[in-house]
């Protein structure tokens, strides 16, 4: 499979991973039993925004001056355009960990820990799961084709309100499984995964967040994944983006924490962008869309999105006021 990757980016590209991942868990924290504020969590992700854009303008950079300008707008766009579908994808992620904290009472203090090991956990796993996809893609290109089914399947889902069939958290599978295999205790004890009663190891209910946690990004994994791969097939591109994506996901948890009940109409925009890149995908031998097409297409429906959802909270909040 054609790459633009190289030995020497990948090593500079997880170095400048390293850097981010240190600045962000010694740089973004509240004293103990203090709240995250909203205009902090804001200035830390238009931070990471920043920063991600300025990465893609030293790729195009170094693409222009080893590659052709040709290679480096193409390749650049293609980034970019991943990045935004990753990040966008990302949103129902973080309403998913809100629903989990809720769920179990994790204080804030709590969930800036849980979140610490959440992101790295996160981009270990899709690091994992972008090399295995971009394997699967190289030896047999078909599996393309259900990726695209899979995704139009799925945003015709959220299309149709269904995405919430699984919103009770004790219903879920791998909940039931650790509670019954697993000793546990009633309650949490502190910030401990572990304690150990009359010489007895008990896992807390705060591990068995930690894993929900990570499970769910699994499991948004096999949607975001497949998407991206429909943008490029570059593995170094399709990690770049989603792993820029992630960093930050603490900060926007945050900044999101308030703005959840008013993003009404996000998983219909979501829905719509999942079911184009599916019918893009379906479509490979037939039409080869501009990559500036799909950007456009993700951009104009983000904001279609939020402007939508915007005029609907402040007319709800007018009626019930």
């Amino acid at each position: 499979m054609e790459s633009i990757g190289n030995p020497w980016l990948y090593l500079a590209f997880f170095a400048i991973v390293s850097i981010m991942l240190l600045i962000d868990f010694l740089g973004f924290k509240q004293k103990e039993g203090q709240e995250v504020k909203v205009k902090t969590a804001a200035y830390w992700s238009i931070a990471w925004v920043t920063v991600a854009t300025l990465f893609g303008g030293g790729l195009w950079l170094y693409l222009q001056q080893t590659a052709g300008v040709t290679i480096a707008n193409a390749k650049t766009m293609e980034y970019f355009a991943g990045y935004l579908l990753e990040k966008s994808l990302a949103i129902d992620n973080v309403f998913v960990w809100m629903m989990i904290f809720a769920a179990f009472s994790i204080s804030p203090a709590l969930q800036r820990k849980l979140l610490l090991y959440g992101v790295l956990g996160a981009i270990v796993l899709r690091t994992i799961f972008i090399f295995i996809g971009a394997w699967f893609v190289q030896e047999f290109s078909w599996i393309l084709y259900l990726f695209g089914a899979f995704l139009l399947y799925t945003g015709f889902k959220l299309l149709k309100g269904q995405d919430d069939e699984d919103s009770n958290i004790e219903d879920m599978a791998i909940l039931k499984w650790l509670r019954k295999h697993m000793r546990i205790t009633p309650q949490l004890e502190g910030g401990k995964f572990f304690v150990r009663q009359n010489g007895v190891l008990w896992a807390t209910p705060l591990f068995l967040v930690l894993i929900l946690v990570e499970a769910s990004d699994v499991i948004f994994a096999v949607d975001s994944i497949p998407a991206i791969f429909a943008v490029t097939t570059d593995p170094f591109i399709v990690l770049t983006a989603n792993l820029m994506a992630i960093l930050g996901l603490r900060a926007m948890f945050f900044l999101l924490s308030g703005a959840a009940s008013k993003m009404h109409y996000l998983p219909y925009g979501l829905g719509l962008i999942l079911m184009f890149i599916g019918t893009k995908m379906l479509l490979l031998d037939v039409f080869h869309m501009p990559i500036w097409i799909s950007l456009g297409f993700i951009v104009i429906v983000l904001a279609i999105t939020a402007i939508l959802s915007i005029r609907h909270s402040k007319k709800y909040n007018e009626t019930t006021l």
